[in-house]
């Protein structure tokens, strides 16, 4: 198999197997685990006990008769201090290490894995490390039956603890593959472990051309996950934070046997399959499902509806199986019935509250699915951008608001005030008290704050449409907008919301597609539209709105808002 250039042996191993002569060369530091990681390994092989488990890989080079150890040398030393120990301490009962470790440069080192002496004091760096690790294994053994614990330790290591064997060919570069694993601390993922399988020299039954398509074939798969569009739509994890992304897939595949402690359950999975699967048919099942999840993204109300499946939290994995064995329309269906019951409340959605957090979830889901619902509904040309969502924090809006909750520095009172006199200026250009009194506070450098809360009355008084204020913290006063943009718009009324809203939106920022029409008076009547004011007839035209835009999702006797009904 080649892999830039260079052959791979992939297999994996229980640690008792682990045989040869490991060499570390110059360019590497020597051995650095200190008591926290030798007790945490002890610890993780103890606990999981008869499980399966998986240490990190080890990554090594053939060189003649021995092995130049790339990665794991932390790992390996210390399980040859923990054989050493458990030697001696069973009088010769556990078998002594089956493996040795030398190094180019530090022979010291050597000498001191040779003769297990460390009962002198030494002035050396490295036998400083090697005597900790030691004494911390045995402090571990002596804080437990010693006996029991070297016996199940044994135990484990023979025949539920493995490692993953990485050999690289000889023209590998070490020194460069030993940074990136090292000193960029970026580990071998399971998506490199996986292609190493179909890459591997020992593999039966693929020719070096098939071998070379495949390795195409990964690299463009992996390519158009890198698209954020892509990414965005199928998970809601972090794109930065992925090394590889074709993970996604085969993560999607190895579902079936989930593991929580074993981080290369991917890997191990797929190792599984290669005992009754060739691998080409392994292959096109990876190719297959990748095609399967584009077509999802490619068309135009599946996106939408599995974007919006997965923003709220649903796995990709759930949805997956949701579509195996039905027809398009079935699937549409099934998706339908998700959506519906992401929204599902004990009452009526006119009843739901912002000042209830249970409630807030159940509108913070409403709200996005209108957006993307409404977004969906103009056809084509318009596709919902998961991408830019996703990359911000969100927050119920109050389209209009007439309370100063939150406002407790006299830097807030004045920011306030400066936003509400520019709308006053243009509604209530007569007062010429309140908009004087206001200049003033603003100049004050001495302002309290019942001074701004007398103003912020007189202010709010003027700027809010008559009648009752029952309806603030309800749906029909509430949109989304991201937790950053809130803050500048928290506390104001609707006239200076709208034109904060109108600036952003100049700017380029991103405003949901429903805030925006809402502060663009697009669900109002012409006749009934006050540019200046958050009233009645807006609240009954975003509800009525509403009500249409997610008509398939609700049921016939729960209508949103029958009050404006």
């Amino acid at each position: 198999m080649q892999n830039n250039g260079t052959k791979i042996e992939l297999l994996d191993k229980y640690v008792a197997e682990i045989t040869g002569n490991f060499y570390v060369a110059s360019y590497q530091r020597g051995y650095r685990w200190g008591e926290i990681e030798v007790r945490r390994l002890l610890d993780d092989l103890l606990s999981n006990g008869e499980k399966p488990y998986c240490l990190q890989p080890i990554v090594v080079r053939k060189d003649g008769e021995r092995f130049e150890l790339i990665d794991g040398q932390q790992r390996l030393t210390t399980l040859f201090l923990l054989y050493a120990y458990m030697h001696t301490s069973s009088h010769g009962w556990i078998p002594a290490p089956k493996f040795s470790l030398f190094y180019e440069t530090r022979t010291s080192s050597q000498n001191y894995l040779a003769e297990m002496d460390f009962t002198r004091e030494i002035d050396d760096i490295d036998y400083c490390f090697m005597k900790n690790a030691y004494t911390t294994i045995e402090s571990w053994f002596l804080e437990r039956d010693q006996v029991q614990a070297a016996t199940n330790i044994n135990k484990y290591l023979k025949e539920n603890v493995k490692i993953i064997w990485y050999e690289v060919g000889e023209a590998e570069d070490a020194i460069g593959l030993f940074t990136r694993l090292n000193i960029g601390k970026i580990p071998l993922t399971n998506a490199e472990l996986v292609k190493a399988m179909f890459l591997n020299r020992d593999t039966s039954g693929m020719t070096g051309e098939k071998q070379d398509e495949i390795a195409l074939q990964w690299d463009n798969i992996e390519r158009e996950l890198q698209n954020r569009s892509l990414w965005d739509f199928l998970t809601n994890r972090n794109a930065g934070a992925s090394q590889t992304h074709i993970d996604l897939i085969l993560d999607l595949i190895a579902s079936a046997e989930p593991s929580s402690r074993d981080s290369y359950h991917t890997f191990f999975c797929f190792d599984r399959m290669t005992q009754n699967r060739t691998l080409e048919d392994i292959w096109e099942e990876i190719r297959h499902t990748f095609l399967i999840l584009k077509s999802w993204y490619e068309d135009h109300d599946l996106y939408h509806k599995i974007g919006y499946l997965i923003a709220v939290g649903n796995q990709l994995e759930d949805l997956f199986a949701l579509s195996k064995g039905k027809t398009k329309r079935q699937f549409h269906e099934s998706l339908r019935r998700c959506i519906k019951e992401s929204i599902s409340a004990e009452k009526n959605y006119g009843e739901l509250r912002y000042d209830s957090i249970s409630d807030q979830k159940i509108i913070h889901k409403l709200l996005l699915l209108f957006n993307v619902e409404s977004v969906r509904s103009q056809g084509d040309v318009q596709w919902f951008p998961f991408s830019r969502f996703k990359s911000k924090a969100w927050s119920l809006e109050h389209i209009h608001a007439q309370h100063s909750e939150g406002m407790r520095t006299q830097e807030k009172w004045k920011l306030w005030l400066e936003y509400h006199l520019k709308s006053l200026r243009v509604l209530a250009p007569e007062d010429t008290t309140l908009l004087s009194d206001m200049q003033e506070a603003i100049d004050n450098p001495k302002l309290t704050e019942d001074e701004f809360r007398k103003l912020h009355q007189c202010a709010v008084s003027v700027l809010s449409p008559k009648g009752s204020d029952d309806y603030l913290h309800t749906l029909a006063n509430l949109a989304l907008l991201s937790i950053e943009d809130n803050v500048a718009l928290n506390n104001a009324t609707f006239d200076v919301k709208r034109n904060i809203i109108v600036e952003m939106d100049q700017e380029g920022k991103y405003i949901p597609f429903c805030t925006r029409m809402v502060f663009l008076k697009y669900y109002t009547r012409s006749e009934d539209n006050q540019i200046h004011f958050w009233g009645e007839s807006d609240r009954a035209a975003y509800i009525a709105k509403m009500n249409t835009v997610l008509r398939d999702y609700l049921d016939e006797d729960i209508i949103i808002g029958k009050e404006y009904q």
